[in-house]
């Protein structure tokens, strides 16, 4: 299977290596692995990765709601790393149900600690 995040690569040899449980070489990579994540629904993996300052307290991937979302596509507009900290703008595409497509623009924030990187927040446009 083709991985969900855009890359023509096997699942298993791009991000399926980090939802086994190895450390994402950077937010970029995390940042795909997350949206892959959405994809497969993976809540577990999506809530590891969240920084715990930010983190909701229930991700309900299994919700009626979030089950109708079907994930279109991801493009990767901008990957910007300082050192333990990082920024990717990105637009995902969804439809929920039978609607139209929905297109989210997305700046997210990335730290690194301990040699793992997480997603803190991002700025939707």
């Amino acid at each position: 299977m083709l991985c969900p995040c855009g890359i023509d690569r096997e699942y298993e040899d791009c991000c399926g290596r980090w939802h086994a449980g190895a450390p994402a070489p950077d937010a970029l990579a995390l940042m795909r692995s997350r949206y892959s994540a959405y994809v497969l629904g993976l809540p577990d993996y999506l809530r590891a990765t969240w920084h715990p300052s930010t983190r909701p307290p229930a991700l309900d991937l299994d919700d009626p709601e979030a089950r109708r979302v079907v994930w279109l596509g991801l493009q990767v507009k901008e990957h910007r790393a300082a050192g333990d900290r990082a920024e990717v703008e990105f637009v995902a595409r969804y439809r929920v149900g039978g609607g139209s497509a929905v297109r989210m623009a997305e700046r997210s924030r990335f730290v690194r600690e301990g040699g793992r990187w997480y997603y803190v927040d991002g700025d939707t446009a």
